[in-house]
């Protein structure tokens, strides 16, 4: 390390001393002071008795700075990562500068600095989570949000609950190992484990497309998903459970069961539609006797013929829609307005429908854990044992791979999906 700063130095030194006196430096701007009390680190360029300076997208207490050497302390947390970032820059601008040199080309430290637009910004991991999470949250991706939070905290505390302050390509393949021994030990299952690493991969590709770390750092290109097993029980119920379920009486029942009963059918009988997307349907969706929609999810276009059973169960609800708008008692339109608003009412009542689709379970004498997503799953099986072509209903519906699915759906028309829908009861 040593060695090789002294010979970016020696560099530097001649070419400042042979082309037009200019200089390649990082150094710790202490008069702007951050949100955090930080300075932020910044490259600046001088040509000419002119600098020009650039953010590197990383922050250092200037206590921890020793202005005399232009170097991060000895006790600088992250020192040997901020070092190698500083080095890894001023190589990058040193190797530019000579660049000019041998073409003999002019330039100026500012048109220097704007060549290098499409190169690598560095930027911590932890500010990089953050701005994420914020730009989901103004989209009204609340779900997708969650999930990010999620990721981001279990690395906070992998991290010993100190920020995530390195960059990404401080999360390599003995990163990731390391990271999976940790979850291990703390008690999780390979499918905690792996939408944990799913959705960290997921942010390494998005810090890719924003070049905040360069692809060949991709650590998933080795360390492969493949290894953790993530196969579940089938959460599908036979064709004789689900008529159990939609034979049963609910009249007497409370409200609140016969709403999680007419939900449960309603998902069967509508291709799965899941909890967020039946809360979120309302007139606008029915047009001609069918079921039009955008899933929440994937925001793929959903069209279904709809059944008299599952017009019968949204006319049931007419009066709430006269009042609320939507079709089914979950959300109203002058209550739930805001996403996070409607994201936090549907959570809710999930977790109450389920509580009751359990209680009918157990009456009827079905020893499978009954939600609203089983009848997803029971949709999608029920119409392969049936021998339905399984490019319509794709075994992948909302299972292995979404978009998939709606790949097949979109090559049949509407007619042969209609006809597929009458092997459900």
């Amino acid at each position: 390390m040593r060695l090789t700063l002294w010979l970016t130095r020696k560099v530097n030194q001649e070419v400042n001393q042979d082309f037009m006196k200019a200089s390649v430096s990082v150094i710790c701007y202490k008069h702007k002071v951050l949100a955090n009390g930080e300075s932020p680190l910044m490259l600046r360029i001088a040509k000419d008795g002119k600098r020009t300076m650039k953010s590197l997208g990383i922050s250092v207490n200037p206590t921890y700075w020793d202005f005399g050497k232009n170097q991060p302390k000895s006790n600088c947390p992250n020192r040997n990562l901020i070092k190698q970032l500083i080095l890894k820059t001023e190589m990058e601008y040193q190797s530019k500068l000579l660049q000019k040199e041998m073409k003999e080309e002019e330039f100026t430290a500012s048109s220097l600095i704007h060549e290098q637009k499409d190169e690598i910004k560095a930027m911590t991991v932890d500010d990089f989570y953050k701005q994420l999470i914020k730009e989901l949250k103004e989209k009204g991706q609340i779900g997708n949000s969650y999930a990010y939070l999620s990721s981001y905290d279990n690395l906070k505390n992998f991290n010993k609950g100190r920020k995530l302050n390195y960059t990404f390509s401080h999360i390599d393949v003995v990163f990731c190992k390391k990271f999976e021994d940790w979850m291990r030990r703390k008690g999780n299952k390979d499918t905690t484990i792996s939408f944990q690493f799913r959705t960290l991969r997921a942010v390494f590709n998005r810090a890719i497309t924003a070049k905040a770390v360069s692809k060949d750092k991709n650590p998933f290109a080795e360390f492969k998903l493949s290894h953790l097993n993530t196969k579940t029980m089938k959460r599908a119920l036979s064709k004789s459970d689900i008529l159990k379920i939609m034979n049963a009486d609910c009249h007497d029942k409370s409200e609140l069961s016969q709403l999680a009963h007419d939900l449960f059918c309603f998902s069967y009988l509508c291709g799965g539609i899941s909890l967020v997307d039946m809360a979120n349907l309302t007139p606008e969706n029915i047009k001609e006797g069918r079921l039009i929609y955008q899933r929440q999810k994937t925001h793929g276009s959903i069209n279904l013929q709809l059944s008299d059973r599952a017009l019968q169960i949204i006319n049931k609800y007419s009066y709430y829609q006269k009042k609320a708008y939507y079709f089914f008692p979950i959300l109203h339109d002058k209550r739930h307005i805001t996403p996070m608003q409607k994201h936090n009412r549907v959570r809710k009542y999930c977790l109450h429908i389920n509580h009751e689709l359990k209680i009918l379970a157990k009456e009827l004498n079905i020893t499978a854990n009954v939600t609203t997503y089983v009848a997803r799953h029971s949709f999608a099986t029920i119409l392969k044992k049936s021998g339905v072509n399984i490019g319509i209903i794709s075994q992948a519906l909302g299972h292995q791979d979404i978009k998939t699915t709606q790949i097949y759906l979109s090559k049949f028309d509407n007619e042969q999906v209609d006809e597929a829908m009458k092997n459900l009861l």
